[in-house]
């Protein structure tokens, strides 16, 4: 295919995907109006179903599908960057040398990182009932464990973080909120229906059916995979050097 052509194709796409969007925006509600069909209905739907926090219910109940789709791609990006960063035949592991931290650094970073830690986990457990969830505070999670490369140095950080089992951690997280979406077709409902589980009383840790596990699941697979992450480009920029000592 000669370059012309992919031009284009590529102005022909273009051109449906604007033409798909304009017609999209004019039907969109008038800027400041009281008529919002979909914010009524997830509301709606949020309250039947005792998840107080509607953003949640919309990513693990009633668009939960689209979810594991995000999920996913992540996964994918960290596997992708796995393989990408792995050491190669003309790289060697050099042992880090240690820094001298600042005091000051020294002190906040350990004062802070349980902290942060602790509110990391506290936004994953109430996302059902208020702003965050699985996917903010798996990142804050998975950050807030590298504050002890600020605080300390890198070997303190490879002692709590065993990049083994988080990527085990990371594979177990996906693979459990797949099995709670396979759990509602053998119950005879729809894959990743909320429909296996009481949905408890409104406003509470318990509430919400299966929100709170998916919930769960996807803050496991984000601090797992954040984790994973991390570690691989700082393998790479402070471990691995090349044969020649580049």
């Amino acid at each position: 295919m000669t370059r012309r052509v992919r031009l284009w194709i590529l102005a022909a796409g273009g051109a449906g995907l604007a033409a798909l969007l304009v017609a999209a925006c004019l039907k969109l509600p008038d800027f400041g109006g009281t008529w919002h069909p979909y914010g009524a209905r997830a509301v709606r739907e949020s309250l039947a179903r005792h998840t107080a926090n509607t953003i949640a219910s919309v990513n693990f109940d009633q668009r939960a599908f689209d979810t594991l789709g995000e999920m996913t791609i992540l996964f994918a990006s960290v596997l992708g960057t796995v393989v990408l960063l792995r050491q190669t035949r003309d790289e060697r592991r050099a042992p880090p040398e240690s820094e001298d931290v600042a005091l000051p650094v020294r002190r906040y970073a350990l004062i802070v990182l349980p902290v942060a830690v602790v509110s990391g986990l506290y936004i994953i457990a109430h996302g059902q009932l208020s702003p965050g969830g699985g996917f903010q505070g798996g990142v804050v999670t998975a950050t807030a464990l590298h504050l002890l490369y600020l605080g300390a140095d890198y070997r303190a950080l490879e002692r709590i973080r065993p990049v083994g089992l988080y990527e085990v951690g990371d594979a177990l997280a996906a693979s459990a909120y797949l099995v709670l979406g396979l759990a509602g077709v053998l119950a005879g409902t729809a894959f990743l229906a909320n429909t296996l589980l009481p949905y408890g009383t409104f406003n509470t840790l318990s509430s919400g059916g299966t929100v709170p596990l998916l919930n769960a699941a996807i803050g496991m697979e984000v601090a797992c995979a954040v984790v994973v992450l991390l570690a691989r480009f700082l393998d790479q920029a402070v471990e691995i050097e090349e044969e020649s000592g580049k």
